[in-house]
């Protein structure tokens, strides 16, 4: 029986290590037939994605702090396997030590760094997709955001803000791209315990405040969030544009 994503090829952006949302949703997008194209931003994170997927030819580097590399990376991929079906944004980094303490403390570079990979890159990787054709029509791109961007959660501070910055890229992107048969939205994961989690001083006890306010006392799992997503990408989704879906077994209820 075919899946939801047969004869799709979608392309993964920010896959670090097999607890990555990111590998959670090229996971569940691949069990529903997708093909699924993993960019990398440098040689050291290469090898942490080449232990999970083992086909260099699906490997892209791509810094997304550089415009020249995204457009060589798209380039490739398209020269490669033609024109994608999807695109999800998963990447975002703040300097550990503004994701502790008081926002106070955040500097002006480490704020506008912040903002340039975690919200900015959604923008730049949207434009040079439609730059150089590399949407089908209609496409799905759909960015990972946090419940941090409405309520300001213990030593998120800086990520927090850009995260609220992303939401209202995934807004207004979704209005301009409309037109093209590209749909923009965002899924607002349930704290895990990731990479990026790990960053956040006092993430312990996040995860627990986190767990303990889910409505069955259980953490939202990789698969979920990853289930999420492939419906996104698929033609089963193409009337929901601009949304931010929760997927964190109702923490933002409360």
């Amino acid at each position: 029986m075919e899946g939801i994503l047969a004869n799709k090829k979608i392309l993964v952006m920010g896959v670090a290590n097999k607890r990555s949302i990111a590998w959670g949703c090229a996971q569940e997008m691949t069990k529903q037939g997708a093909t699924v194209i993993y960019t990398y931003q440098n040689e050291r994170m290469k090898k942490s994605v080449q232990r999970l997927v083992d086909d260099d030819n699906r490997l892209i580097e791509c810094d997304v702090a550089s415009d020249d590399s995204i457009n060589q990376a798209f380039t490739t991929i398209k020269d490669r396997f033609g024109q994608v079906d999807g695109l999800v944004h998963a990447i975002a980094y703040a300097k550990k030590e503004e994701l502790a303490g008081s926002i106070l403390d955040t500097t002006r570079d480490g704020y506008a760094l912040d903002q340039d990979i975690s919200a900015y890159s959604l923008i730049a990787v949207t434009k040079a997709a439609h730059q150089l054709d590399l949407l089908k029509q209609p496409a799905s791109i759909v960015t990972l955001t946090y419940f941090g961007s409405e309520r300001a959660i213990p030593n998120y501070n800086v990520m927090g803000v850009a995260k609220a910055a992303l939401e209202a890229n995934v807004r207004y992107l979704a209005r301009d791209m409309g037109p093209f048969g590209v749909r923009v939205n965002a899924i607002s994961a349930g704290a895990m315990k990731t990479l990026a989690v790990t960053g956040i001083h006092g993430h312990s006890d996040l995860l627990k405040l986190s767990k303990s306010r889910t409505v069955d006392d259980q953490s939202v799992t990789l698969p979920e969030i990853g289930g999420t997503c492939a419906f996104l990408m698929s033609d089963l989704s193409t009337g929901v544009v601009g949304d931010v879906i929760y997927v964190d077994k109702g923490v933002h209820l409360i």
